[in-house]
């Protein structure tokens, strides 16, 4: 049973002024889980904001495509080339395991959703060889049963960030993609091997019975839902890192962990805060009649150096909202109202010169985009993706329209001036683009096989031109 909203904690924030803006945290697991304990006033603040801001733009395929390109090796080079004979032969056994293994953890629920254990493993896992061992690390975490049952519902983030765009409210995001991606890739080599080894030790012992992890995923729920400010869990959810600092490690393997704790406190945490703080004050003093709803991790506004604190030290006002307590956004100025959620939808709002408007990459080498392991949840936003493309270019088909007239009937000869639009689709948890033939007429070699559509043009043609020769001949 649910508690009472007056005893429940808040993970809302808000920035003083008028009107006002709000800090909101969240955590990378299925919305399902935790939306009813979140505190209605919080509901609110989301609704009656008009302009949300995330870490990164999650419903863009772009996001998906440079998240994909930092987690590759460099070209012609394999995982294989790379680490070390035992750890690949370790890693490739457990990967083997959890594919077979996985067909038992997929609930009813999942299967009756149509996702299959194939379908998944190859979302989550597909192209292993090719990724930097640090991406297969985090991978590697990933794959147990806990949170492969959790896979197909869309994590608090995403799911506000769908929820934005199904209420035509405006978006943006404080961070580039890269800005994540390139600490992990920071590394030095020995501290990525430590790290792999450390990450197969534990699944290896998790496999035989005899390890247990310290903080799972039911305890990240119960403090979030419990409202617990002050967990050091939530630090560990918002880097996406597990903690390799245990007891039983010697002494220079306590050190390297250390290492690799403090590096990652420092690039994924504070660094961020810092970045993203600032970002959010340029956004706050360059429209200040606004409101904005900022849904960040939750560990970015909890311990030292949060961007609450950036916030504060350039005079903003910024005060922990309870759960009863209510919430007034004030007099919205009529400008505002072109951001209500019953407004067409808008572009994304990119301000300063630190948030150029990021554009789609022009390599083609990649045709094949993976889901992303830090982001929540891979499969949901590829989805996402497709839907959103299928429904911009049914508007560009409805736009194109126009009334029919008699020459429609003929059918073009000459060669065509412009190749359509690349057909964009979802196989295996994979993106591919499959792009049109180009440059042949419609009698070309590729095309002597003409469909039914032009065959019915024929047919309505020659019927049109006996029923006018019969019309003369009567006349």
């Amino acid at each position: 049973p649910l508690p009472w909203q007056s005893e429940l904690n808040s993970f809302l924030w808000t920035i003083k002024r008028d009107p006002p803006s709000y800090f909101f945290g969240t955590i990378h697991v299925p919305y399902t889980r935790v939306w009813d304990f979140i505190p209605e006033n919080s509901k609110k603040a989301f609704h009656q904001s008009h302009i949300m801001y995330f870490e990164l733009d999650l419903t863009d395929p772009y996001t998906i495509s440079a998240l994909t390109s930092c987690q590759l090796l460099p070209q012609g080079e394999n995982l294989q080339d790379v680490l070390p004979r035992d750890i690949y032969c370790r890693l490739k056994r457990h990967l083997e395991y959890v594919k077979l293994m996985m067909p038992s953890w997929m609930t009813p629920d999942q299967q009756g959703k149509g996702l299959y254990a194939d379908y998944l493993f190859n979302a989550i896992a597909g192209n292993w060889e090719r990724k930097r061992p640090v991406w297969v690390m985090l991978m590697v975490n990933s794959l147990t049963e806990v949170d492969i049952k959790s896979r197909g519902v869309p994590v608090l983030d995403l799911y506000l960030a769908q929820e934005a765009e199904r209420l035509r409210k405006q978006t943006g995001a404080v961070e580039k993609v890269e800005e994540q991606c390139h600490p992990l890739n920071g590394l030095n080599f020995s501290q990525v091997i430590f790290a792999l080894n450390q990450t197969l030790l534990q699944q290896e012992s998790l496999r035989a019975g005899s390890f247990q992890i310290p903080y799972t995923t039911e305890d990240l729920i119960k403090h979030y839902n419990c409202g617990d400010l002050s967990s050091i869990i939530f630090n560990h959810d918002t880097s996406q890192v597990p903690n390799f600092i245990n007891a039983t490690l010697p002494a220079h393997e306590r050190i390297t962990a250390q290492e690799i704790d403090r590096y990652f406190r420092q690039e994924l945490i504070y660094k961020r805060n810092e970045r993203m703080g600032r970002r959010v004050k340029d956004l706050l003093e360059e429209y200040p009649d606004k409101s904005f709803f900022f849904a960040f991790g939750a560990g970015h506004f909890m311990g030292n150096n949060t961007v609450i604190d950036v916030l504060r030290r350039e005079g903003f006002d910024v005060e922990h909202t309870p759960a009863g307590q209510a919430i007034n956004n004030g007099k919205l100025p009529k400008t505002l109202l072109a951001f209500s959620s019953s407004s067409p939808a808008h572009h994304p709002y990119v301000v300063s010169q630190e948030l150029p408007v990021l554009m789609h990459p022009q390599k083609e080498e990649e045709e094949e985009l993976l889901p992303h392991l830090l982001l929540p949840d891979g499969i949901d936003m590829l989805e996402n993706v497709e839907r959103k493309y299928k429904k911009k270019k049914k508007k560009k088909q409805q736009k194109k329209q126009r009334l029919r007239q008699f020459n429609d009937l003929w059918v073009r000869f000459e060669e065509s001036a412009t190749n359509p639009p690349p057909r964009i689709r979802i196989i295996n948890g994979y993106i591919t683009v499959e792009p049109q033939p180009q440059g042949h007429g419609w009698f070309s070699p590729a095309r002597k096989d003409t469909s039914s559509s032009h065959q019915l043009s024929h047919s309505l043609l020659l019927s049109l031109l006996t029923l006018a020769m019969h019309m003369v001949r009567l006349h």
